[in-house]
């Protein structure tokens, strides 16, 4: 995730369960998960140790990351950021508030869709790119891809909107990536947004940019909102 960010983003990771063993949580967050099974409370507490390890890599002293409005993490003042799991991996990334506007992050596994998800995140002309993009390289799996942009999209929206964002109010053009190394692939995407954007510092925002990688059977994504 990190070589995926500005420097002036810090990120960590984990895989497995590496981010929950030993971990503790706080008391309200602890409360938050007296009905959890135990899957949900080891996702919850990987994600959260890597924040606070983050927060600690910023300088800023480790604390509790609450769910605030439409469950968006909130941060201690002065920092943003985004968190993020899937099966096996956790990730958090952070950056002071005067560094950059907004940030979100997404990791899914490098798998298909399940049936039908992709009619009802994909506008036709996505559906379209994303076509010649799988005859050109078939080995990545763009409608996850897609997804998964879709979601730092709106991870990065929400908290300078507080509303909500619909899958189809994004036209997401994922670019071609290429082989960085090994098994690595790694590329870039635009999302142009279809209602007003955001506005930052003043002046309206109309699309986000962002870069994605398939690697460890994981596709990452992530936007930056710079200031203006």
């Amino acid at each position: 995730m990190e070589e995926l960010l500005p420097e002036s983003v810090v990120a960590v990771e984990s895989y497995g369960d590496d981010g929950a063993e030993g971990a503790t949580l706080y008391p309200e967050e602890q409360a938050l998960l007296t009905r959890a099974v135990q899957k949900r409370r080891r996702e919850f507490t990987a994600v959260r140790t890597c924040a606070r390890r983050a927060m600690e890599k910023l300088g800023v002293p480790p604390g509790p990351v609450l769910p605030g409005e439409r469950g968006a993490p909130q941060w201690p003042s002065g920092l943003i950021g985004s968190m993020t799991h899937c099966d096996g991996y956790s990730a958090a990334a952070l950056a002071r508030a005067t560094d950059l506007a907004s940030l979100g992050i997404d990791a899914e596994p490098h798998l298909s869709l399940p049936e039908g998800v992709l009619d009802a995140v994909a506008l036709p002309a996505e559906v379209g790119r994303l076509d010649r993009l799988g005859t050109e390289m078939p080995d990545v799996h763009w409608d996850r891809l897609l997804f998964s942009a879709k979601e730092s999209v709106y991870k990065a929206w929400f908290p300078l909107t507080k509303k909500w964002l619909d899958f189809s109010e994004a036209d997401i053009d994922v670019l071609q990536g290429a082989a960085s190394g090994g098994p690595v692939l790694s590329g870039r995407f635009h999302a142009q947004l279809l209602v007003p954007g955001p506005l930052v510092d003043g002046e309206r925002v109309e699309a986000f940019d962002g870069r994605w990688t398939v690697q460890r059977g994981l596709v990452a994504t992530v936007v930056t909102v710079p200031h203006a």
